[in-house]
């Protein structure tokens, strides 16, 4: 066994812990744009096999951001910033969205995820670099059928990247209306809807397949959580904290250039 590559690989996952936890609590995003391609380049180091990578990186993610949610939207809660109505009405939407969405990451060849993902990471970071939209589609959100497919597709989307869902619901809020802090802070309670019943598929859908790690539960790498959970939970408090403190301009630059990275990263290593 090569120590020095084991190091470079929990320090890795380390590093990526720490800045989901963050961006967790500052953005109200569950992280996974972060913890996908960190853990996907780490199994592709330890020659898993190529059909399993990005479910297991997707399946993993999703059952990280269960814990930095829930913590995320604690301190949020605290500080009575989180639209509570609209996650009742999505306490059912977003969840089928999720589990509809995991259920079909399961079934597609990991190369058609790859490029998926890739897909969903370019727009994604180009929405980051614009920032605030100039224009708004509303005064206040929709109603009960746009919440809904918003619900649906927010929970679908996210569950097949393996993301919180944040990005993609601070746009649907500030779009109509709703200030940046506010969608920040629901964002934490939808990354909760989605991780928790989207995380079921990856479980179910691995269960069984050859070519899977040591110490998984189907797609979902238990050594890898027990590193990336007890990291990055301590750093969420402090993102949330600077929420309501720091304008995230810079930081949604910086974000959206990463996003741009893996994009082409996935891009790349699809050709």
């Amino acid at each position: 066994m090569d120590w020095a590559e084991v190091g470079t690989l929990v320090a890795l996952l380390a590093a990526g812990a720490l800045l989901s936890g963050f961006l967790a609590g500052l953005l109200g995003i569950g992280g996974g744009a972060v913890t996908v391609p960190v853990l996907y380049q780490v199994l592709t180091v330890l020659d898993v096999a190529p059909d399993n990578r990005m479910q297991i990186a997707v399946g993993t993610s999703l059952a990280l951001i269960i814990p930095t949610s829930i913590r995320s939207l604690r301190a949020h809660m605290a500080r009575g910033a989180v639209d509570t109505v609209l996650l009742k009405q999505w306490i059912v939407t977003v969840p089928l969205g999720a589990v509809l969405g995991g259920a079909v990451a399961n079934l597609l060849p990991s190369e058609v995820l790859e490029a998926i993902f890739a897909a969903i990471a370019l727009v994604l970071g180009v929405r980051m670099l614009i920032g605030r939209l100039p224009f708004m589609l509303g005064s206040d959100l929709p109603g009960r059928v746009g919440r809904t497919v918003a619900g649906l597709v927010i929970g679908a989307l996210s569950a097949i990247m393996g993301i919180g869902g944040g990005v993609l619901n601070n746009t649907f809020m500030t779009l109509y209306g709703r200030s940046m802090h506010q969608a920040v802070a629901t964002s934490a309670g939808v990354g909760v809807l989605i991780a928790v019943p989207g995380v079921v598929p990856f479980l179910v859908g691995g269960w069984g397949h050859s070519g899977l790690p040591p110490f998984n539960l189907g797609n979902v790498s238990l050594a890898a959580l027990a590193i990336l959970i007890p990291l990055s939970m301590p750093t969420v408090r402090l993102g949330a904290t600077l929420a309501h403190r720091l304008t995230k301009r810079q930081l949604e630059v910086g974000f959206g250039l990463f996003l741009l990275t893996v994009s082409i990263r996935f891009m790349i290593g699809a050709l």
